[in-house]
């Protein structure tokens, strides 16, 4: 009987024409992980993260057998000799069945064999082929089943989809039938906006079929979305084909060349090749690009890619790999020479020394070669003059070394590695590597420990520990495969006992401290004390100021060495003027400061400590001017003057740092070192949210005022604490901390006596008693009329604002917020008019006043700065607008709002309100009647909102998706959509979701003419 298991659409499963019927979403998630896999062993490690992310169940295997057993007797019941069955063995599943009885799997064997016919110049048959693979495609691939797997298949099969698309283009517009490519690209537009081979095929299509106009247009739109979404400029070959199509060469002339055999060479001579033996290569699939790139772009004049990146980042393994690959693009060779650059009791290779072995290799041993360098790099360039070589020159030590190696006009191309940056290299491409992406790191264990089967998450503990650097990877593999006994566990288990792990990342020859020690010696000493000084930094990322306060040099001294440290890889520049190392560097150059004079160290610690405290006190009064402040500790003034928006950005950069600072104090500063420090960061702590860390140490402070009889510290230590308390939900004790502060005011500070007041308010807020919140508040407020202090006024009014909004004294909330308005617009202090003008605007659209809203909320935004470490905030704002917009009728407004606020929450990393934004910019899109551009924003909303699980989101996005897909004519994917956004709407008892689903669907049938689907 056949067999035919469909992941196109709906996962289903037919037997001899014969549908089986299947369960849950989880069964039929489990049918695609084995159908995804037919014929192939499948652990039950995979099996397990397929179907449950990485919320694994307590009994795994139990959890899965349930799964397998169903779909076992649905075979069962229709079983014959050679029929499909799950076969198990040791940890794992095998679901027996032919590959093409799977429609995906048959969908890529159809694509692998029509790219055979292409190369083959069979395009006829190509053709067949990819339009039997396009018939497959019946809907969105493992529809309606959830989880990071299926997101992942289905991000999968879009990408081939695409390949199909493109490969048929080429095929159809070579037999010169342009107008039938347009008409088959233009539907898949919208989908792939930024895609530079798709719009380039689109683009060749419409100037083929006279339509030039149309594809410059579509091309200068491209590089428009390509500088808005990623900074990036468009691809050569996309430029290749711009300037070709306004220069009106003919689109067969601009059409990518079909793949060609390379030229057979009848010489006897066999081109030389000295690379070293290919290895098993994972990852680095960008930098690969690059470096093809370049093979691509060998121009008449001197071209070398150059690697650079600190040690042990697999610079050689790159370039070695990349040389490999590009055999069939330089079939007169492939060199491979070791520079020496940083090779222990050895010196670097003379350019004499280089032109002779490059010589000597690339034509057998020749007699009278010259000895002047400059004769010989003229004899080394006419001997490559017409020869298609790539050569690998690892290890450089300079520009000197390989300056006189460059090709000049020749087809070879260079492939240079150094641990320096070599910028003033002339005609080169740079690739600067750093860590492995952490997929990369664990898709290398995962290939060289299969034998060990490490779970998904024991590789991604390993590629954490060894830092993702590629040499720690690669020595810690061996080291595991070198011991028959030990398993994944134990190395885990001895890299997070051990003190150190440097000294575990080795094998029987090699050792991730010695490629450190060899960049170490090769610095001045002036850069050696400044990287062993690096060690006692107690952060990853640091600024000049805090080294120089360090090193005690002056801070111009200072930045030369950085930038020194930083030719050499050995810190890196996440972001101007601010640097980071690598933990393992880190960890090795606090090794070396250890063998310093402790007394140095601790004078330098001191130094580093003083200027974090200093600067924190100075920018704390500037970024947070309402607290409640003592007078500043001896030893933490002078400096420079802050900006408010400069204040606030230092601590969003130095928190880590600050943090780190502040524990080393609490161990090894004295107490009142420790209270001041606390006080000096409170703000800090609070506002970033760092509460568990804030209370017990501001309870510390307190104590430590009380003990000492500071009356006035000790009322202004209790208000840090109980902000922190309220903050972290602990009310009693916030209470009792502010009503401990009021007693301790009395009469004669009526400064603090009113900020107690507003605090126990605040408390009586979070915990519902509004009434008597109010009446605390209004005493605050008669203290600081009294006074000239217009921002302690401001805060007053905004919070009776707030608590007049909850008793539902609209009224009184409306003028509490225009008074708490203008005294901040008096203090000139904009984040308090920013809050009062947000928080208005939430009263009026409350209220259903959508006018006055809109006009609060762009009041907000005008006098607003996100550059003032609030940028989230800042989008957040710009999205409650945009939908009160599109409420509006105003959807082009609103969907200028959306585009400003999409790339903050992207960067901020705020999943959720990403989703929001690309579900609000399609729905304006709908608006404006462009639903083809709204489908990859649902589309990508959906995505996101799956992969963090945001379900209500999800709901939307669905729903958001199937109303785009109506109004462009594609109702089945339509019609599925909007039954899944029903289906979860149901799980969730969303009820305004539900009836908005429904009446969706109802628009879907009317659309189509087709019977409702029945409500389930």
């Amino acid at each position: 009987m056949e067999l035919r298991i469909q992941l196109f659409g709906a996962v289903s499963l037919q037997v001899g024409g014969e549908q089986i019927p299947l369960g849950t979403p989880k069964e039929r998630l489990a049918l695609a992980a084995l159908a995804w896999d037919a014929d192939r062993t499948v652990s039950v490690d995979t099996l397990v993260r397929r179907l449950w992310d990485d919320l694994t169940p307590a009994k795994p295997r139990e959890a899965l057998y349930p799964h397998i057993s169903r779909i076992r007797k649905a075979l069962s019941a229709h079983h014959h000799e050679g029929a499909a069955a799950v076969i198990s063995t040791t940890h794992a599943y095998t679901l027996r069945a032919d590959p093409d009885a799977v429609d995906l799997r048959r969908y890529l064997a159809l694509l692998d064999q029509a790219r055979e016919w292409a190369d083959a110049a069979g395009d006829r048959e190509a053709l067949g082929a990819l339009k039997t693979a396009s018939s497959l495609w019946v809907g969105e691939p493992l529809a309606g089943l959830p989880g990071a797997w299926a997101d992942h298949i289905r991000g999968v099969m879009e990408e081939k989809r695409l390949a199909v698309s493109l490969l048929q283009a080429d095929i159809t517009m070579r037999s010169g039938h342009y107008a039938e490519a347009v008409a088959d690209l233009r539907p898949l537009a919208p989908l792939h906006t930024t895609k530079q081979s798709f719009a380039g095929r689109l683009a060749l299509a419409l100037h083929g079929s006279g339509r030039t106009d149309e594809a410059a247009a579509l091309l200068q739109r491209t590089a428009r979305q390509l500088r808005r979404t990623s900074g990036t400029e468009p691809g050569e070959e996309l430029r290749r084909v711009h300037h070709g199509i306004l220069a009106g060469t003919p689109a067969r002339t601009l059409l990518p060349s079909p793949p060609m055999p390379s030229p057979r060479h009848h010489s006897v001579t066999v081109p030389p090749d000295t690379l070293p033996v290919e290895v098993p290569y994972v990852g680095r699939e960008g930098e690969l690009e690059q470096l093809a790139d370049a093979a691509d772009k060998r121009e008449a004049s001197a071209l070398a890619a150059v690697i650079t990146g600190m040690p042990g980042s697999g610079k050689s393994t790159l370039a070695v790999h990349a040389a490999h690959r590009m055999r069939d693009r330089f079939p007169d060779g492939q060199l491979f020479v070791n520079l020496r650059g940083h090779v222990p009791q050895q010196s670097p290779m003379t350019v004499t020394e280089v032109l002779r072995e490059l010589l000597r290799v690339l034509d057998g041993a020749p007699t009278g070669l010259p000895q002047e360098p400059g004769e010989l790099a003229r004899r080394w360039r006419s001997a490559i003059r017409d020869r298609r070589i790539v050569a690998v020159l690892d290890d450089a030590s300079s520009i000197d070394q390989v300056l006189p190696l460059l090709p000049g006009t020749s087809p070879a191309l260079l492939l240079i590695t150094s641990r320096r940056r070599l910028d003033a290299l002339p005609g080169a491409r740079h690739v600067a590597l750093d860590v492995l992406p952490r997929t990369d790191s664990v898709a290398f264990l995962r290939r060289a420990l299969k034998e060990r089967a490490p779970t998904a998450t024991q590789a991604d503990t390993l590629a954490r520990l060894c830092g993702d650097l590629p040499l720690a990877l690669a020595l810690a593999t061996r080291r595991l495969l070198s011991r028959p006994t030990w398993g994944v566990a134990d190395l885990i288990q001895r890299f997070e006992q051990a003190p150190a792990r440097l000294p575990e990342l080795r094998d029987s020859h090699h050792a991730a401290a010695q490629a450190f020690e060899v960049s170490y010696q090769a610095l001045t000493p002036t850069q050696q004390r400044i990287f062993r000084l690096l060690g006692l930094h107690p952060g990853a990322e640091f600024g000049t100021a805090a080294v120089a306060a360090l090193s005690g040099l002056p801070h111009h001294e200072t930045e030369l060495v950085l930038e020194e440290l930083l030719a050499c890889h050995l810190p890196s520049e996440p972001a101007p003027h601010r640097y980071r190392q690598h933990d393992l560097l880190r960890e090795y150059a606090s090794a070396l400061a250890a063998s310093s004079p402790a007394a140095d160290n601790e004078a330098a610690l001191g130094r580093l400590i003083r200027y974090y405290l200093r600067t924190a006190d100075q920018a704390d009064r500037c970024a947070y001017p309402h607290r409640l402040r003592m007078e500043p500790a001896a030893g933490t003034t002078g400096g420079r003057m802050w900006q408010r928006d400069e204040a606030q950005q230092w601590f969003t950069a130095e928190g880590p740092n600050l943090l780190a600072i502040l524990e080393r104090v609490r161990v090894h500063g004295a107490p009142h070192e420790l209270a001041i420090s606390a006080h000096v960061l409170a703000g800090f702590l609070n506002v970033e949210g760092y509460l568990n860390t804030a209370v017990p140490l501001l309870r510390t402070a307190a104590a430590h005022w009380e003990g000492t009889g500071q009356s006035k510290a000790h009322g202004r230590a209790l208000i840090d604490l109980g902000t922190a308390c309220a903050g972290a939900g602990k009310y009693d004790e916030a209470f009792h901390s502010a009503q401990k502060a009021l007693h301790l005011s009395q009469d004669e500070d009526e400064e603090l006596r009113a900020e107690a007041l507003h605090q126990m308010s605040i408390i009586r807020w979070h915990t519902a008693q509004h009434a008597e919140a109010l009446d605390l508040q209004q005493r605050a407020l008669r203290i600081r009329l009294s006074t000239s202090d217009r921002l302690q006024q401001g805060r007053s009014f905004n919070v009776m604002g707030m608590l007049s909004l909850r008793l539902e004294r609209h009224k009184d909330a409306l003028k509490y917020f225009l008074e708490g308005r203008a005294r901040f617009h008096d203090a000139e202090d904009s984040r308090g008019e920013f809050i009062a003008l947000h928080n208005l605007a939430e009263l009026y659209r409350e209220s259903g006043d959508l006018d006055n809203a809109i006009g609060a909320y762009q009041r907000a935004i005008k006098i607003s700065d996100p550059r003032s470490g609030g940028t989230a905030q800042y989008a957040i704002l710009q999205m409650n607008l945009a939908d009160t917009l599109r409420a509006r009728g105003r959807p082009g407004d609103a969907l200028a709002l959306y585009g400003k606020a999409l790339p903050a929450v992207h960067s901020s990393g705020d999943r959720r309100s990403e989703a929001i934004a690309r579900t609000g910019i399609g729905r304006a899109l709908d608006a404006m009647g462009d639903s083809e551009r709204a489908l990859p924003h649902h589309t990508a909303a959906l995505a996101i909102s799956r992969s963090i699980g945001a379900v209500l989101e999800q709901c939307q996005a669905l729903r958001a998706l199937g109303e785009a897909e109506t109004a462009t004519g594609r109702l089945p994917q339509a019609r599925a959509h909007l039954e899944a956004s029903l289906a979860l709407s149901r799980q969730i008892a969303a009820r305004t979701e539900e009836a908005m689903a429904l009446r969706a669907l109802s628009q879907a049938h009317h659309r189509g003419q087709q019977p409702p689907h029945p409500e389930r």
